[in-house]
């Protein structure tokens, strides 16, 4: 019943506050919806803490079509519960933070829409908990479009803003080609196995592994294409590099849709998506490498941006997009834990970063430049120490070689060692340890330029800053607490002993060697067994090829059930052990990358703050390449946008106006009036121009009637 709950107290708190609002009223429709939500959280962490054996919760039949049976189910599990402890923990914070943020909001004067925003937040909330519960990729892509909708709404929601708008149909563009990808995975996974349902396809994974389709013309290993277009939705969801532009741009909706969807939640969808399809994953080597290598990519391009940003709250948003880009390398170097323990603690310290980038931008009347903030520690105390707490989370900061520090320095550590342990310290390695040096940089840049330093700008913002109201510094007095202690408390459940992970996230270990199966990684046969609690899992001779000799090869029976546990590691995935045993050099590298990170930042913009200018002018290109986000808008306006445009023209005057406007209106006003006018003119009056009518249409009958007499 809890578990019904947390999935439809958002979705009543919604429907009340966007249609009963005159009736409840303003401040009810907050109340109500901040209240359900709380009641979500506290609920989410009880099924945390009490979820033992992971179980499906049947709401209702949904689709029957052919062969396709698809249930509205609940699947709890312990990706389901981490999820469901992220979406309304933040969630319920983001509400409460809203009721301050949103009292004296400039926008729309005379207009009553406070409960909009909040029926919108609670509508987001409700979509991101169906995609995260989804026992089918059916019920997941429902709630994938759900969060792009909400989210549409959100960015947008200052509607009268030309640049607003823009930013929400750029957002949901670029979403529509990522979620075209996650269709077409859909469909072709549907295509191979017959069916949606999780345990299904995972029990057909072995075979997939074997078995190659055609697509685009061209023959692909099955498992790789299907897992490579799964991860084209994620790459739109969660920003990976290419499309990402949209991100960015999505900071013209209120801060605290930023702190919710575009920092904590919507954006960690596709980190979520990979690590569910984790059993497709690690049968997909070429697409996991491609994910590895993206992400690096990613996390790399992001913190380049993000070390000339001036807008507050545009620097967040390219470190979110970096900080994405470190989960997925650690999902596609097969560390899946690790992927979740970052996407966990990332959850509240950027969370915590962006609302206390909002109450900065309350404290100073909207302004979102950070060149004419400076000085503000002693206006805004709480958000300082709130959003150096967020900094010192967010850039590493701990004991080096121990598991004391603060939560980013346990998780974003753990997956660095991953990476060197899952590529040999190659490519993936080197770009994480240099961006986890340029997230120290841009992050301590952000502290310095907003918090020390001279007031800059405009002298009367400055003398009347304030601190924001109690009901803001409360949630972030919340997310200080996660953003310190989240790292250390959970280190072991997910980045420590290999058998800790396994109980934590119900996998079940490989205990029989490979001389006794004769695979060198094939995992035993009870090893994948369906749970004794009924746990479902798929018959294997409905979607999967029965094994050849079922006494003996232990590989093909893997067929016969999804694997056990919310991820799945192969057998011969070492990878977490291997990052354990790495080189201390490696263990340390993302320390001193922070320590220098810090120090270049400190001298920059405390002890010689020309320096910055001076060097933007000495290397123009670099610095205009980077303030330009890498060309990426440009690029696709040259590529894409203005191509489009040219076609619409095109169709338009050619097509609309000239070809189907100008055959009617010349039928219409030319050829019509011709026959008309021809018309009125037989219409003389004259007998003897009627008896010639008369005349001319006989002789035409009857000689008619003679070639046809005349053929017989």
């Amino acid at each position: 019943m809890a578990a019904q709950i947390v999935l439809f107290a958002p979705l009543i708190g919604a429907l009340i506050a966007g249609f009963g609002h005159r009736v409840i009223g303003d401040k009810g429709a907050q109340v109500l919806t901040t209240a359900l939500l709380f009641l979500a959280a506290a609920l989410s962490w009880s099924i945390f803490f009490g979820l033992e054996e992971p179980q499906t919760v049947h709401l209702m039949n949904w689709v029957q079509s052919g062969s396709l049976n698809v249930d509205w189910s609940i699947r709890l599990d312990r990706l389901t519960a981490i999820m469901l402890i992220v979406v309304t923990t933040v969630s319920s914070l983001v509400h409460l933070y809203s009721m301050g943020y949103m009292a004296h909001d400039p926008q729309f004067e005379g207009e009553s829409y406070r409960p909009r925003f909040f029926a919108y937040l609670s509508f987001f909330t409700f979509t991101m908990l169906m995609l995260v519960t989804s026992d089918n990729l059916l019920q997941m892509f429902f709630g994938w479009e759900g969060v792009g909708v909400a989210s549409y709404l959100l960015i947008g929601f200052y509607y009268k803003k030309p640049s607003a708008n823009a930013a929400a149909i750029k957002a949901f563009v670029v979403n529509r080609v990522g979620d075209f990808g996650f269709a077409l995975g859909i469909f072709g996974l549907f295509y191979m196995t017959d069916s949606i349902r999780f345990d299904d396809v995972f029990a057909a994974v072995p075979m997939l592994a074997e078995t190659n389709i055609t697509f685009l013309w061209t023959e692909w290993n099955a498992a790789n294409l299907l897992a490579f277009l799964l991860f084209v939705g994620a790459m739109g969801k969660s920003a990976q590099l290419f499309l990402h532009t949209w991100l960015p741009d999505a900071m013209e909706g209120p801060t605290p849709v930023s702190a919710l969807i575009h920092a904590a939640t919507m954006v960690t969808a596709g980190v979520f998506l990979v690590c569910r399809m984790s059993p497709l994953m690690e049968h997909a080597p070429e697409a996991t490498a491609f994910i590895t290598f993206l992400g690096a990519t990613t996390a790399f391009v992001a913190a380049t941006i993000g070390l000339v940003q001036n807008d507050i709250k545009r620097v967040i948003a390219y470190s979110t997009m970096s900080q994405l880009g470190y989960m997925f390398v650690a999902a596609g170097v097969g560390v899946y834990s690790v992927a979740m323990f970052h996407l966990f603690t990332h959850a509240f310290f950027k969370a915590m970063l962006f609302l206390g980038a909002g109450s900065v931008i309350h404290g100073m009347h909207h302004e979102q430049d950070m060149r004419n903030y400076g000085n503000l520690r002693k206006k805004l105390p709480i958000t300082f120490w709130a959003m150096m707490i967020g900094t010192l989370a967010i850039t590493g900061v701990g004991i080096p070689l121990t598991t004391i520090g603060f939560a980013g320095f346990l998780s974003k550590d753990a997956i660095i060692e991953s990476a060197y342990a899952g590529t040999n310290g190659g490519y993936a390695f080197w770009m994480l340890v240099i961006a986890a040096l340029f997230t120290s940089f841009y992050s301590w840049r952000l502290m310095f330029m907003t918090f020390y330093g001279k007031a800059r700008g405009d002298k009367h913002t400055h003398d009347h800053a304030h601190e924001s109201p109690l009901v803001m510094t409360i949630p972030l007095g919340v997310l200080a607490v996660g953003s310190i202690f989240a790292g250390m408390i959970w280190y072991g459940s997910f980045f420590g002993d290999h058998h800790k992970v396994n109980h934590f996230f119900g996998i079940e270990s490989h205990e029989v060697a490979a001389a006794d199966t004769g695979h060198g990684d094939a995992a035993p046969a009870d090893d994948h067994a369906p749970a004794a609690d009924g746990h479902d899992a798929a018959p294997a001779d409905d979607h999967a090829p029965a094994a050849a000799d079922h006494g003996t090869d232990h590989g093909e029976a893997m067929t016969h059930a999804a694997p056990m546990g919310a991820i799945y590691m192969a057998p011969d995935n070492h990878v977490i052990d291997d990052a354990h045993h790495s080189p201390n050099w490696v263990k340390v590298s993302p320390f001193i990358a922070m320590i220098i990170g810090f120090i270049v930042a400190f001298w920059f913009y405390i002890v010689n703050t020309s320096l910055p200018k001076r060097l933007a002018a000495t290397f123009p290109f670099v610095y205009n390449f980077l303030l330009n986000k890498w060309y990426f808008d440009e690029i696709y306006d040259v590529l894409f946008v203005k191509p489009a445009f040219a076609i619409g023209r095109f169709l338009w005057k050619r097509g609309d106006t000239q070809t189907i406007d100008g055959f009617l209106n010349g039928v219409a006003m030319g050829i019509v009036p011709w026959f008309t006018k021809m018309a009125g003119r037989a219409q003389s009056g004259y007998v003897f121009t009627y008896a010639f009518a008369m005349i001319i249409g006989i002789v035409a009958l009857v000689s008619l009637m003679l070639m046809n007499g005349g053929s017989h």
